[in-house]
């Protein structure tokens, strides 16, 4: 049987060009050696830093590479350096990836949690409010979510943050390679990305800083990274990262027209059960996700059926070593508890087939029909 998947948010297929970048860099040497080798290592981390940096209109200068997108946004919580001086707090939007939140928790600084609109984007009144504090603070609110999809107004939040000489900085995991990022345009301060999201080997990912904000060593050691990151760098990683990025940056326009699948795929659902629920519907949202629910069912019960029928979904984050628990995200956005139990989020990706989502809807709209049988009886 051939199987479906669609959980492209939680990790998506290694590329083919990742792939050849990594075995292209299996017999690379140290590329902190001043032999040939080593020069010849230090000039494919350099060609690579500069294809991560294009893929957010950064200066690669900018790129520290980190093992994945939770070292990055560790790292982004010592970012203090604010234009109206040293971060005194950290304020964060209800939705964060646990990445950010228990980073902020762990950060010693106090930290105020943002409310969130019914459609998930961050409420520009509390933040406004929040920013009334004169303290100059670190705001973290994410590109897209993970969960939902929800695209974040960064623009406008990053002019009230600069306008209060904070920092912001934006959790770009799951936007990159999704929508066209311009960290300059955004007013990022940073953003941190994620190798596998993109189609690279797990183990890899980057903090993007502006060009000049002063960043603090995060591990101590020897001078890699500019001496901001110590530690060999993860050569192999890296170019597999770098490639997948690049492909990713070239997709971008096709990428776009999976809306097309989505939308199809949600207008089915609907049409099998008119009180389907669309979480975001309304916001801008990636895309490639949609995250919905019928009420009555249960979550765990659809992701293992639809496993066993060769379909691979999730029902949220896929952070919390395999376990499906309540959304901290829908509870954010006022979900109802019967709804978020059933909740499953679909996301396609770059080998997606059109016909992935006519099965999703297929498989799905048999087990909720048997799901509401059984419940009638």
């Amino acid at each position: 049987m051939s199987r479906v998947y669609l959980d492209y948010n939680a990790t998506a297929p290694l590329r083919p060009e990742a792939r050849a970048a990594v075995i292209d860099g299996l017999q690379a040497g140290n590329p902190s050696s001043v032999h040939y080798e080593g020069r010849q290592a230090r000039a494919l981390i350099d060609g690579a830093r500069r294809q991560i940096a294009a893929l957010c209109n950064a200066k690669p200068e900018g790129v520290i590479f980190t093992s994945g997108g939770t070292e990055a946004c560790n790292m982004a919580m010592k970012l203090s350096a604010a234009p109206a001086g040293p971060v005194e707090r950290i304020l964060v939007s209800a939705i964060e990836h646990a990445a950010v939140l228990s980073a902020a928790a762990a950060s010693h600084l106090p930290v105020e949690v943002l409310p969130v609109s019914a459609d998930g984007q961050l409420d520009l009144t509390a933040l406004d409010k929040a920013l009334e504090n004169p303290a100059p603070a670190l705001v973290c609110v994410m590109l897209a979510n993970n969960e939902t999809g929800v695209i974040q107004p960064v623009a406008e939040i990053s002019a009230r943050v600069k306008a209060h000489g904070s920092l912001l900085f934006c959790d770009a995991v799951q936007a990159a390679g999704k929508m066209p990022i311009d960290i300059a345009a955004l007013g990022c301060d940073g953003v941190s990305l994620s190798g596998h999201k993109l189609g690279a080997p797990m183990g890899t990912g980057a903090l993007i800083v502006r060009q000049g904000l002063v960043t603090p060593s995060h591990i101590v050691g020897g001078g890699q990274e500019l001496g901001r990151r110590a530690g060999s760098e993860n050569i192999i990683g890296i170019l597999g990262f770098a490639a997948a990025a690049a492909a990713s940056h070239a997709a971008l326009a096709s990428f776009a027209e999976l809306a097309a699948w989505r939308d199809g795929m949600e207008k089915a659902l609907r049409a099998s059960f008119d009180d389907v629920v669309v979480f975001g519907a309304e916001a801008p949202r990636l895309a490639n996700t949609s995250c919905f629910a019928l009420s009555g069912l249960r979550s765990e019960t659809l992701v293992m059926a639809l496993d066993l029928a060769g379909i691979s979904v999730s029902a949220g984050s896929a952070c919390s070593s395999g376990k499906v628990s309540r959304s901290h995200v829908l509870d954010a956005m006022g979900v109802a508890n019967d709804l978020s139990q059933a909740v499953l989020r679909v996301s396609f990706g770059w080998a997606s087939q059109a016909e992935d989502a006519e099965k999703l809807v297929e498989s799905w709209g048999h087990l909720a029909h048997k799901a509401r049988e059984l419940a009638a009886e």
